[in-house]
């Protein structure tokens, strides 16, 4: 135990090798031990703290890099990207899965933020809700080159990024709650009309907290639900889908520069 550590990470930033400035970050702490351990090279534990687990690797250039738990949702993020750039972290690419809702953006494919409609109450706390939730110029046109020079389908634009998976959504027939506020009634609709590609929980944030902390933020999704078509998460779909976006966000690290 470091004497630096944050108590939410579980370390500090003397448990890091000179010069990792970069995280992956994942919601899923198995999908983070999955990037570390089998994608990258020379993994070992950072910390297993609050299910917020997180590891040391290199990448394939051999430039270090952590990869790093967020827990689901924007307020766990925030938490955790807080303590992250506390620990010199100058870097955030978001490694999650995303709901399309539009046709031509399928199951199987990958969204490359490079902005989010943001309906999140962690995001206003960070900024106010008129302040541009951008993703970093730059990194998003590395992670679009990535994904073009692997051959990997993908679309770049504007998701959504909301504070719940159901009702912030509109998912109400795979739902407990079957009756939603009026406000998210024909939400994807009128998205989708708005070229929104698709929803997740997370980027809005942290993109927020790129602007205003100063570090560059992107975002990488695998799109496991097509909600044109249902609400339901294509599970069978998803390894491939995830690993896919893995791939994307680990080759544009390792030639990212800040």
């Amino acid at each position: 135990m470091s004497d630096d550590q944050k108590y939410h990470l579980g370390f500090g930033r003397s448990d890091l090798p000179e010069g990792t400035t970069t995280v992956l970050l994942c919601g899923d702490p198995d999908r983070s031990e999955l990037v570390a351990t089998q994608h990258l090279a020379n993994s070992r534990v950072l910390a297993r703290n609050r299910g917020l687990d997180a590891f040391a690797a290199e990448l394939p250039s051999g430039r270090p890099v952590v990869c790093a738990t967020s827990g689901m949702g924007a307020p766990s993020a925030s938490i955790v990207v807080n303590e992250l750039v506390q620990t010199g972290i100058t870097s955030v690419i978001r490694i999650g899965t995303s709901g399309s809702i539009q046709e031509h953006v399928g199951v199987g494919d990958i969204v490359i933020a490079a902005a989010a409609l943001t309906n999140q109450g962690a995001a206003d706390d960070i900024a106010p809700p008129q302040y541009p939730a951008s993703a970093d110029p730059f990194l998003t046109v590395a992670l679009a080159v990535a994904a073009g020079r692997l051959g990997i389908t993908h679309h770049v634009g504007t998701i959504a990024s909301t504070d719940t998976f159901f009702e912030g959504q509109e998912r109400s027939e795979s739902s407990a709650n079957r009756d939603l506020l009026r406000r998210h009634r024909g939400m994807t609709d009128e998205y989708r009309a708005l070229g929104v590609l698709s929803f997740e929980m997370e980027a809005g944030t942290i993109f927020k907290m790129g602007g205003v902390y100063g570090f560059s933020a992107g975002c990488v999704c695998a799109i496991v639900a097509a909600r044109t078509a249902g609400e339901d998460v294509h599970v069978n779909a998803k390894d491939e889908a995830v690993a896919r976006a893995i791939e994307v966000a680990i080759t544009a690290a390792d030639t990212w520069q800040r």
